[in-house]
């Protein structure tokens, strides 16, 4: 049996995630709020100003959140998987229970790059349900949508683009006239993973050369290739900064790690949505 943990990216957020945990670990709270500089419990649990649906708030709240449950499942099985991914800002969670930096380090990173993300105002993302990626490629191109890009390719029939809102919106009657299921304009806010974070991609890369981060220790399936990660600290810094312009290829992660022998896969974080496209694939 091979023992993956994969961990949830934005839209995984909630009010009150983590809330059972935070009594649990005083300490990694103290650091959390040392380094953000506001309360992360007040964050997570009474959301004010709404702020968990801003990316520089977002982005260290899923990232807290997962490294809590991790932490716990951690203490509670003394276990480490054989693999471990996550998705989008999911993916520092990976790398931290592969030992390529501590909790603090990676709040660090997720802190500069969600308040990078936030400066890069008037784009939008929707998933498009029920087309392939071919399909999807082949309506923005014959649409005329070239300002849009795809920046998850979930599931076989799950593809989320990203762009300009305007361009976003508009794109809502033509998909659903080739033939998608549903268009779903997500809960974030700005076109990750595309194009128009380029200016996100070197700033980051600059901040990463800061860093010294550590061969991991446990193989970690990467977003922007579906292979494990490189072991040379040089080569975890690209493409951490990658990932910010690159696609997320969970189907092709999902792939990689159902032929492995006997994959039982646990989703470490505070919902199932990673899981049920996992169950989906595993199905057809």
């Amino acid at each position: 049996m091979t023992t993956i943990y994969v961990f949830p990216g934005q839209g995984s957020q909630r009010v009150g995630m983590a809330a059972d945990l935070f009594p649990e670990f005083p300490e990694l709270v103290r650091e959390a709020d040392t380094e953000l500089g506001y309360s992360i419990v007040e964050l997570c649990t009474k959301n004010p100003d709404r702020r968990l649906g801003k990316t520089q708030y977002t982005q260290p709240a899923i990232y807290v959140a997962n490294a809590l449950h991790y932490f716990k499942l951690l203490r509670e099985t003394r276990e480490r998987p054989h693999y471990v991914a996550g998705h989008s800002v999911g993916e520092y969670n990976a790398l931290l229970a592969a030992n390529v930096f501590d909790f603090r380090t990676g709040l660090r990173l997720i802190k500069e790059r969600g308040e990078l993300m936030s400066q890069v105002v008037g784009g939008s993302m929707a998933a498009v349900v029920g087309l392939t990626l071919p399909k999807v490629e082949a309506v923005l191109r014959e649409s005329g949508y070239k300002g849009i890009d795809v920046a998850n390719i979930n599931a076989t029939d799950q593809i989320v683009i990203a762009g300009p809102r305007s361009e976003i919106e508009c794109a809502e009657r033509v998909f659903l006239d080739a033939g998608a299921a549903r268009f779903l304009i997500l809960n974030v806010s700005g076109a990750f993973h595309s194009r128009y974070m380029k200016r996100v991609k070197d700033g980051f890369q600059a901040f990463l050369d800061g860093f010294r981060f550590s061969c991991p220790q446990i193989p970690v399936v990467a977003n922007t290739t579906a292979v494990p990660y490189p072991e040379r600290d040089v080569e975890i810094k690209s493409s951490l900064a990658m990932q910010v312009v690159s696609s997320v290829r969970w189907k092709e992660t999902v792939e990689y790690f159902l032929a492995l022998p006997k994959p039982e896969f646990r989703e470490v974080g505070a919902s199932l949505v990673l899981t049920k496209l996992i169950q989906q694939m595993q199905r057809n």
